[in-house]
């Protein structure tokens, strides 16, 4: 059975399933390894315009499976240190390899969103949680950092410093009111209206432009790195030049008058 599905509920929009609901969708070297698979495959697939990701059964992603990630293949015959950082390497991956995929990420966060899965959860670019999310970032309280896969530069962006550093110094576990409060999820709705919530999220998303929803992505991840305001309006001037010279940027303005229905064709 494989350990990430991804299914095309409706045209234009994938769900990318974690699919090891018996472990509360923990961590594998397998389950890693099929997600970059799925985000490489989404990110190719130009007919995608937004993904949904979420866990199978009643979690989100627990983190790392504790009673086995496994090994890298090709390190099998090295040592602990060097066996340990390939692992590391290859799950925090997957935080830049998010934030590269072109369409944007909605988390669908069911249940549990701990460690490595919080992390998932934070790279995403918008999250929707049902009553029953609980996030924590789990790390410290497993004797090491708590800082880890990207926590400690997403999650005070997104919180703001000092919320940030309690939970990541205190490793304790928030609920779904809680993380509403934070203002780190969008919404949160009840538990089996999760998936219907991110659909109309990503249908609202799906109603832009392709080039237009693939640009606002990149300056909007770009700019929490840029380090003044003229370098953020530098890049954002140069995007809205870009994005101006389409063919559906010039159809989109034209029709914008006439009140005509836009079909984009990412030209």
């Amino acid at each position: 059975m494989a350990c990430v599905e991804i299914t095309t509920p409706k045209p234009g929009i994938a769900q990318i399933t974690l699919n090891r609901p018996e472990r509360l969708n923990a961590l594998t070297y397998e389950l890693v390894d099929e997600l970059h698979g799925a985000l490489d495959t989404i990110h190719a697939d130009h007919s995608i315009r937004v993904a949904i990701i979420t866990g199978a059964g009643r979690g989100f992603c627990a983190g790392l499976d504790l009673t086995g990630f496994g090994a890298i293949p090709g390190t099998e015959n090295e040592g602990r240190p060097q066996q340990g950082m390939a692992t590391q390497q290859f799950i925090a991956r997957l935080v830049p390899h998010m934030r590269s995929v072109r369409q944007p990420i909605i988390a669908a966060v069911n249940g549990a969103a701990a460690g490595g899965g919080f992390a998932i959860a934070l790279a995403s670019d918008v999250r929707i949680c049902a009553r029953s999310a609980k996030f924590g970032t789990a790390f410290i309280r497993l004797g090491i950092s708590g800082c880890d896969i990207g926590v400690s530069w997403m999650l005070p962006r997104l919180i703001g410093a000092s919320r940030a550093w309690e939970l990541m110094l205190t490793g304790r576990v928030f609920d779904a009111a809680e993380a509403d409060k934070l203002g780190l999820v969008s919404r949160v709705v009840d538990d089996d209206a999760i998936l219907d919530e991110a659909m109309k999220t990503a249908e609202l998303i799906a109603a832009n432009s392709p080039m237009g929803v693939w640009m606002t992505k990149e300056v909007m991840w770009s700019n929490l790195e840029t380090n003044s305001l003229q370098a953020g309006i530098d890049l954002e001037n140069r995007n809205q030049i870009l994005t101006s010279l389409t063919e559906d940027s010039r159809r989109a303005m034209a029709g914008f008058l006439t009140h005509e229905p836009m079909s984009w064709e990412n030209r």
